[in-house]
């Protein structure tokens, strides 16, 4: 062991650290400012509602110069593993018709917010929400966020249950302690919508080690919580649902050969958020941490989050997330800081198999005779809008066959314990209101995600949700037209560089940096398990096919084989070559020589010329050209 680092001292503490250390628990000054006739909340109250998860807003669209701004509050809920029972689900959509704007939001961490809730209406939504099995609790704010989970409701994998059982317990340890959510929405009423694992109560109070704080109404959290947001989730070996790597705690369930629960490899160090022209922000990937044992995990999430709560960056925001930690101190220093919180050496890191992304669309069986059903949500909102009527689909089948759902980290969600007697019954309805079976879905839509953005987003330089459609549908005809009608890759969209929707793990990542102008990200894996990297900083989206063009003409020609995705040909092929090829690309001239030119040329020396053109970064055609432009010279 080590001695632990002695607590930063980087100047003033931020803004945002005294209204927490001010709040008395997260209560004040948002009780007394609740009760004013206002349509908004002050700064300081915004901060502690965030905690209660919501957040307050404009409607960007209605903004006047001289008036008022348009503000309403998003609800989200915290569902962990995305879990939403029936009568949840009712409850949201109701509230969403009666005080919202008649439209949920499917996020990418399996939740529902709710949008367009008018201030004095935040009590009532909020009060019916936990009286119908939900919590907003600790869906916003500086403490640990919806802890994910795969969402799939295998009942004959242990593995999967201990994953999702697993996301309840994480979550219940580290849910704020504070009385101040049911004092504020329910007059102090506490409604308990399940009950924690006798484990989880003794190990929050354990505290051998110091990963608590003494005396306080918050013994993990302290009346300053987390320095940012905390992110976790737990999944199983191989099943990539929940974007691991992106997660400032990831733990990976670990089975003996009989299928019994053994402990969990554990991962720290993920995000994704970070700001434009600021180079010491940057997303990032979590790194191994090693093995605990199923008895010590509790202890060993304590020990990071204090580690975290400790030692993480309260003085700059924008550097306060644990991926900074990690980044600075390196991970084997970050580890045994944990191990002095923890009590003991962490095991070595077991080896995994590959992890492959899963959306689960479609019909399964579930494994006890029941089938679930993997639903679409295009750009995760449900609404009902022209042909497509999803909001009142979904509001038919769960009331009349009470079934309950788990959202996806990719914002679908997926209804389950369906008798295979109701099957057509369900099909039928879900065509009938303009629902696509994923058959009929375009991959390039089905593997596409964006962010809320404009107009509802304090922070969006552009537009996301509303612009992907188009932007998807460029693409589409673009590879069409280039004579690439099978291909598809991860495309995901932001409105702002803090990447809600995760777009710096795309194949093509959209980052909004100016209005109707992004980055372009290039090279991340079709399984989310790499990096992208900024290919040009500033796109604007007028000039989306005259970018791509010549970089998917250039994976036409040079793929190292037709199984290769666009991310891992860009990642291999360098942007140096990309870049190179783009700027001599003609595309009339390479229409008009392919055109109108053809030589066939024996298998073995194809061969042989197309190594050589990897091998020197360059297309077929300039090599080739050029080697007969030198023979017929000579």
């Amino acid at each position: 062991m080590v001695n632990a680092p002695s607590a930063p001292s980087l100047g003033k503490p931020s803004k945002l650290e005294g209204i927490k250390e001010n709040s008395n628990f997260l209560r004040a000054p948002l009780l007394r400012e609740l009760q004013t006739p206002t349509s908004f909340l002050p700064e300081d109250a915004i901060q502690i509602l965030k905690f209660h998860g919501s957040y307050q807003q404009d409607n960007r669209d209605n903004r006047v110069r001289g008036q008022e701004k348009d503000y309403q509050f998003m609800l989200r809920t915290r569902c962990p593993g995305g879990f939403i029972p029936p009568e949840l689900y009712l409850t949201l959509d109701q509230l969403s018709e009666t005080y919202g704007n008649q439209t949920l939001r499917a996020t990418t961490r399996q939740a529902f917010q709710v949008h367009g809730i008018l201030k004095k209406n935040l009590k009532t939504v909020m009060a019916s929400i936990i009286k119908n099995m939900g919590s907003t609790l600790g869906a916003c704010g500086d403490l640990n966020r919806n802890v994910m989970a795969p969402p799939v409701p295998y009942t004959n994998r242990a593995d999967y249950a201990y994953a999702q059982d697993y996301a309840n317990r994480v979550a219940d340890l580290l849910t704020p302690q504070t009385g101040a959510y049911y004092e504020i929405w329910l007059d102090g009423e506490k409604v308990v919508s399940g009950e924690e694992h006798p484990e989880v109560k003794v190990a929050r109070q354990e505290n051998s080690h110091n990963t608590n704080i003494e005396g306080k109404e918050e013994p993990i959290y302290g009346e300053h919580y987390m320095p940012r947001k905390f992110k976790i989730a737990v999944t199983v070996p191989g099943d990539n649902s929940i974007d691991l790597y992106t997660q400032d705690l990831g733990l990976v369930v670990i089975t003996n050969e009989h299928g019994e629960l053994e402990g969990f490899n554990v991962l720290v160090g993920g995000g994704m958020g970070r700001t434009h022209n600021k180079e010491e922000t940057f997303a990032r990937i979590s790194d191994p941490l090693g093995f605990v044992a199923k008895e010590d995990v509790y202890g060993l999430v304590k020990a990071v989050v204090a580690t975290q709560r400790d030692y993480g960056d309260r003085h700059q925001r924008r550097h306060a997330r644990m991926k900074y930690l990690v980044n600075d101190w390196g991970i084997e220093k970050f580890k045994q800081v944990v191990e002095q919180y923890f009590g003991k050496s962490v095991d070595a890191f077991r080896e995994l198999p590959e992890f492959k992304y899963e959306d689960y669309l479609g019909w399964h069986e579930q494994g006890d005779g029941q089938l679930f059903f993997g639903l679409s949500i295009v750009n995760g909102r449900v609404h009902d809008q022209g042909e497509l009527r999803l909001k009142t689909a979904l509001r038919k089948l769960v009331k009349t066959y009470q079934l309950p759902m788990r959202m996806t980290g990719n914002q679908n969600l997926i209804l389950y314990n369906i008798q295979p007697s109701q099957r057509s019954e369900i099909q039928q309805i879900l065509q009938s209101h303009g629902i696509k079976m994923v058959e009929a879905i375009d991959p390039l839509v089905r593997y596409a995600m964006a962010c809320p953005a404009m107009p509802t987003c304090g922070l969006a330089i552009t537009e996301s949700e509303r612009a992907i459609p188009s932007i998807v549908d460029r693409i589409r005809v673009l590879l069409d037209r280039l004579g690439l009608k099978q291909e598809h890759f991860v495309i995901r969209m932001t409105g702002c560089p803090n990447g809600c929707a995760r777009p710096y793990m795309a194949e093509v990542g959209f980052v909004g940096i100016r209005p109707e102008t992004y980055q372009l990200w290039l090279g991340g894996s079709p399984n989310q398990t790499r990096l992208a990297h900024v290919y040009q900083e500033l796109l604007p989206i007028q000039e989306l096919e005259a970018t791509l063009e010549p970089l998917l003409m250039y994976f036409k020609q040079s793929r190292s084989s037709q199984s290769e995705s666009f991310g891992d040909f860009c990642d291999r092929i360098t942007f140096e070559s990309l870049r190179q090829f783009a700027q001599t690309y003609d595309p009339k001239k390479v229409t008009k020589t392919r055109a109108r030119h053809r030589v066939n040329l024996r298998q073995d020396v194809y061969a042989r010329l197309k190594a050589k053109a990897q091998a020197e970064g360059r297309t077929l055609t300039e090599l080739a050209s050029e080697v007969l432009d030198s023979y017929l010279q000579s």
